[in-house]
């Protein structure tokens, strides 16, 4: 029988990520071993953890590609992931540690991801979809869906800005339309999106003034704070007024949501575990000094609107200490596994290969055979193998991805 063995994992050091030791990602990666030191100027964005080709997790007691030993060792996979997927694992997670937002973006389906790729292999290099879940770690922010018709129509309606950008004869269409929104809304939000820069840099001036006006009930109304800081990131960029568009979601630690195909969506600020489908493929319309598509973007994005609230994706209890986060794609599935202090405990059995990562928390794998267990430590778990943990004298927290079959 295959047996359990640890990681070396790679950090990506992304200018959006958080500095130094304040980093979730730093904390982690430096106590796993998969940093020597941390730099207080470095930025410390992203811990991967997967087979993806661009930075692989190595086997840490030898050094190969964790790619290399899958192909190697296909058999723990698992029969059903290997059925699906072939001898690849299909997913990737990450630690994400953000302190500036994101770019507002989408994610193709499958099948337009092979179109793009096709079509513009030099733009979109991967033909893959790319669905993910990001759960919290710590107080996290981000945008994610438009907002119901009822809230956009009364930010149209109460910043003058947007008339003198997109016109007034749309925007009335669209307060007064009850059955064609979603198409005005895309007539609207194109409009907006391919703007010259220097009307949308006049009119982002025009409202940071309105809103050091107003008064705190207002400018709390009125997003003012986040408005101000996404211009301070990204000054005169069109992304700003992206938020009186797409749902402004604030999560606590273990609350998560998912992106499926085509949901519109910027991380803001925070840490969180973040799983996802091997890809590569964004389509990217602001908040970003990348390359920006708004045709392609505004061609596939969903501008249906619903609240905040639904965007939200509850767990499920497999047991006392584990939640499982199970979404509607095969690809991946993620449980957060809480122990308390001095238990022992044992990991549900999975029939498909799984990582997990220590948060917090100190113990020790005692079969199928004796590993440390600390925070950042991570562990490739073949299928059908049953972990049995001695938890220490604080409660353990971890993470495991699988293949969602």
């Amino acid at each position: 029988m295959l047996e359990v063995f640890e990681l070396q994992c790679f950090v990506q050091n992304y200018l959006w990520g958080k500095k130094g030791s304040a980093s979730e990602v730093s904390r982690l990666s430096l106590a796993g071993q998969h940093l020597d030191s941390i730099d207080e100027k470095q930025f410390y964005a992203e811990l991967w953890m997967g087979a993806l080709h661009k930075s692989p997790s190595l086997v840490k007691s030898s050094g190969q590609k964790l790619s290399d030993w899958i192909k190697s060792n296909n058999e723990a996979l698992g029969l059903k992931s290997r059925l699906k997927f072939g001898d690849e694992l299909p997913f990737l997670m990450k630690v994400l540690s953000i302190n500036s937002a994101l770019s507002i973006q989408v994610h193709p389906s499958k099948d337009y991801a092979e179109e793009l790729n096709k079509k513009f292999p030099k733009l979109y290099q991967d033909s893959n979809h790319k669905p993910e879940m990001a759960i919290a770690l710590s107080n996290f922010e981000g945008l994610c869906g438009f907002r119901p018709y009822s809230e956009i129509k009364f930010f149209l309606k109460e910043i003058p800005e947007f008339q003198n950008i997109v016109g007034y004869e749309v925007i009335d269409k669209f307060k007064k339309d009850t059955t064609d929104s979603q198409h005005l809304l895309k007539e609207i939000f194109y409009k907006l999106m391919t703007s010259e820069k220097g009307i949308i840099s006049q009119n982002v001036g025009s409202h940071k003034r309105k809103l050091q006006s107003l008064c705190d009930d207002k400018k709390n109304v009125f997003l003012a704070k986040l408005f101000n800081q996404l211009d301070c990131w990204f000054p005169n960029d069109v992304g700003c007024f992206c938020i009186y568009f797409l749902n402004y979601i604030q999560l606590s630690p273990g609350q998560a949501i998912y992106l499926g195909a085509n949901e519109p969506h910027a991380y803001i600020y925070g840490d969180c575990i973040e799983c996802m489908a091997c890809s590569d493929n964004v389509i990217r319309a602001g908040l970003t000094p990348k390359y920006i598509d708004v045709e392609t973007l505004c061609r596939v994005i969903h501008f249906n609107g619903a609240p905040a609230e639904s965007k939200l994706f509850c767990g499920v209890e497999e047991n006392s200490y584990t939640t499982l986060f199970r979404p509607p794609v095969p690809d991946f599935a993620v449980a957060c596994i809480k122990v308390p202090a001095d238990e022992v405990y044992e990991l549900l059995k999975r029939d498909v290969a799984s990582i997990i990562i220590v948060i917090n928390g100190q113990g020790k794998i005692t079969a199928p055979q004796d590993l440390m267990l600390s925070p950042g430590k991570v562990f490739m778990i073949p299928a059908n193998v049953v972990i049995q943990i001695q938890v220490g004298f604080e409660s353990l927290e971890l993470y495991q991805a699988f293949v969602n079959l």
